[in-house]
């Protein structure tokens, strides 16, 4: 089996060919858990598309999650964090800024690697008046098999620590709702998160909520969405032939 930072560069890369307009430039960021004590994350400012290895940095869960618990920090208080938060001492690239962000997503059951874009048929969504309206229901089979029931909707929040709180709060009345933890984050004026228990599954529930924003774009061309009815949703969900889909995509 492939080192947990192989399986994580290539995903990166993946996530950041220019072909998939998912980020560019320094856009985006991925982790992956190593274990319960610590994960990787990509260090800030390199670029998806030619990550390496040495782009990754590890981090303890148990110093951020103890930043996750203070009320309030300053900028140089979160930067110091992070720097302490560093396995290794010599390592001089500083995590990504959404460290917290993504170490709050690796706590959830069965998942192991997170990676966060910017498509631009998401963000021409996102950044739209009809954001939240847009994204509130479901349009066909597969995006349901793929990304959930349902979407995590997050008002735009201040990236970083900031964000993560907020995130952490909507994941929560989201698992109340579904009873269960969502696989698609979408975060108004920023961007979206999928997360999963395989490079795989982030890659494909990435690419299937991309094509429902296409397809959610090209809908107001014609009238607008026509929401599948919440007992289709939770048929699909719930069908015997899609459980099975799932488990031969490693989606459950």
């Amino acid at each position: 089996m492939e080192d947990i930072r192989t399986q994580l560069v290539n995903m990166a890369r993946h996530l950041g060919d220019p072909a998939r307009d998912y980020a560019i430039l320094g856009e985006g960021n991925v982790s992956a858990r190593q274990d319960r004590q610590t994960f990787w994350v990509k260090a800030s400012g390199s670029s998806m598309p030619t990550l390496e290895i040495a782009n990754l940095v590890q981090v303890s869960f148990e110093r951020i999650e103890k930043l996750l618990g203070q009320a309030s920090l300053s900028d140089g208080e979160v930067r110091s964090g992070l720097e302490k938060a560093r396995i290794d001492d010599t390592v001089k690239v500083m995590p990504s800024v959404e460290t917290f962000l993504h170490a709050i997503l690796l706590r959830l059951e069965g998942v192991n690697f997170v990676g966060h874009t910017h498509p631009t048929a998401i963000l021409s969504i996102m950044c739209s008046q009809n954001a939240q309206q847009a994204f509130s229901g479901s349009l066909f089979p597969d995006q349901i098999v793929y990304c959930g029931p349902a979407v995590v909707y997050v008002p735009y929040t201040d990236p970083g620590l900031p964000l993560a709180l907020r995130v952490r709060d909507e994941i929560n009345a989201f698992a109340d709702r579904h009873g269960e933890a969502p696989k698609v984050i979408l975060m108004q004026n920023h961007g979206m998160i999928t997360v999963g228990k395989t490079p795989a599954d982030v890659e494909n529930i990435t690419a299937m909520c991309v094509k429902a924003a296409r397809v959610i774009l090209g809908t107001y061309q014609m009238g607008g969405p026509s929401f599948l009815s919440t007992s289709n949703v939770e048929r699909i969900h719930s069908r015997p032939d899609e459980h099975y889909r799932k488990q031969i995509w490693g989606l459950k």
